[in-house]
């Protein structure tokens, strides 16, 4: 597109924009760099560099001189978005966009969206990154950067999707990534304490979550969260998913080692519905998306016939190379995931349950203590170790998990492929393995790297070995 194109005042040289940036790092030649305002930088500073990397022009909310075109508007911030929706051709309004937010199971709930609609209509974007069948992309954030979603987006539109299933998260919506979008569904699964690192309080936490439902249509709500009288209120057009008086009503469920047998009533009629997907808090994120779907207009019984072969990659995902116990990959890291994943293991006929997990530095302290007395009380043994240290010390997080128990069945091994070949190598015949917090993350956060790790690789190493 041509900057006089972009913005129809402009009475400058003209040139070809060929992309968007704010990151003078990472721009690619011929991109506008947008000097955005954030929290702690200002891109303004940032101007000579992204010259050098092949800037094409500048918008800007000070005076500048440069050897490229510059773009003087008022606010940066308020007019980025309208850029971006200009540049890209409003992409928001030629998809059907469908926002999960909550604590928990936003992954989960994203993907059997995604999966039940099928990738060949329907994008994705969230923690597993952006994908469709026709592209796959890694994403460093839940909700990637405002200049991103969009581009992505632009990207779904061009590879003929139809739907594309967003992870709505808080700090999307905290840090302004989620500016433009009006989702025609807004998802709710559950609200408990978190990011409060972010947050620093639950009402600030729930207020951004808030947002989605403000800005969607309609909004499918889980009735029996503590909070969903509180979301309620700020929905204008929804339907509801629980154990009462709902649209979608959880008659009653099985639990097994390797499926779950659910049984529904929608619509006045019900279903037996039998998934792959393990645990209770399965159940609510398979309702929640076959309550969206059928709003939007799917037939249940086609997306029941496809609920026994859904796989969502780290969530609850069964590792099975013919050993004599089992073993569980999940992303659970927040006090209410680890805890519904240990109350559901609790309910298998098998032998001993070992947890193996740890906690991330830099993130949320507050929640460790809650999390290791939750997996110690009920886990046979655990192994305690790393997961994203970050800047701070293993051994320091370790001991903020024991600080409110007295249990000793654990095993402190700071590193955690050591961990689990320990415990695969310790490991009894039917004994249940879980492997809490990484889920199928590359990598391992060490103070400002991203080493290469893969959970799934090292747990089949040992049991190889």
């Amino acid at each position: 597109m041509k900057l006089k194109d972009l913005f129809k005042d402009y009475q400058g040289i003209d040139t070809e924009i060929t992309g968007i940036s704010t990151n003078s790092k990472q721009l690619q030649n011929g991109d506008l760099f947008v000097c955005i305002k954030g929290a702690n930088i200002d891109r303004h500073d940032f101007i000579d560099e992204a010259i050098a990397n092949g800037a094409s022009a500048l918008v800007v909310s000070k005076d500048i001189k440069a050897s490229i075109p510059v773009i003087k508007v008022d606010d940066v911030d308020k007019e980025f978005v309208n850029i971006l929706k200009k540049y890209y051709e409003n992409p928001q309004e030629k998809l059907t966009l469908i926002g999960i937010t909550g604590t928990d199971g936003k992954t989960t709930s994203a993907k059997i969206i995604q999966q039940l609609i099928g990738n060949d209509l329907c994008g994705y974007i969230g923690t597993l990154g952006i994908d469709c069948k026709s592209f796959e992309e890694h994403t460093n954030n839940t909700t990637p950067s405002i200049e991103k979603l969009y581009e992505s987006l632009d990207k779904f539109v061009k590879a003929n999707m139809k739907y594309v299933a967003i992870e709505a998260s808080s700090e999307g919506y905290f840090y302004h990534r989620l500016d433009g979008i009006n989702f025609d569904i807004g998802c709710l699964t559950n609200i408990t304490s978190e990011h409060l690192n972010t947050h620093k309080t639950l009402e600030n936490y729930i207020e951004c979550k808030k947002q989605l439902f403000i800005n969607s249509n309609t909004q499918v709500l889980n009735s029996n969260d503590i909070h969903f009288n509180e979301i309620k209120k700020v929905s204008n057009d929804f339907v509801t998913y629980g154990t009462n008086n709902d649209n979608l009503i959880i008659n009653s469920f099985k639990c097994l080692p390797n499926k779950t047998d659910i049984c529904i009533t929608l619509n006045n009629k019900s279903y037996n519905v039998e998934t792959s997907l393990l645990g209770k808090f399965n159940v609510e994120n398979l309702s929640l998306s076959l309550l969206a779907l059928t709003k939007l207009g799917f037939n249940v019984e086609d997306l029941i016939n496809k609920c026994n072969k859904l796989v969502i990659p780290g969530r609850m995902q069964v590792i099975d190379e013919g050993q004599d116990f089992y073993c569980i990959v999940d992303y659970a890291h927040t006090a209410n995931a680890v805890k519904n994943v240990l109350e559901f293991a609790n309910t298998l006929d098998v032998n001993r349950i070992v947890t193996i997990t740890g906690q991330s530095g830099g993130r949320d302290p507050f929640k460790r203590k809650e999390v290791g007395k939750t997996t110690l009380e009920l886990s046979s043994y655990a192994y305690l170790t790393q997961d994203d240290p970050r800047y701070e010390k293993v051994e320091d997080i370790i001991k903020m998990m024991l600080d409110s128990t007295d249990k000793t069945n654990y095993e402190i091994v700071l590193d955690r492929k050591e961990a689990i070949a320990k415990a695969v190598s310790n490991a009894q015949k039917n004994d249940l393995l879980l492997f809490l917090g990484k889920g199928v993350d590359k990598y391992m956060a060490i103070e400002d790297r991203r080493d290469y790790y893969d959970e799934i690789e090292e747990i089949l190493k040992a049991i190889k070995k």
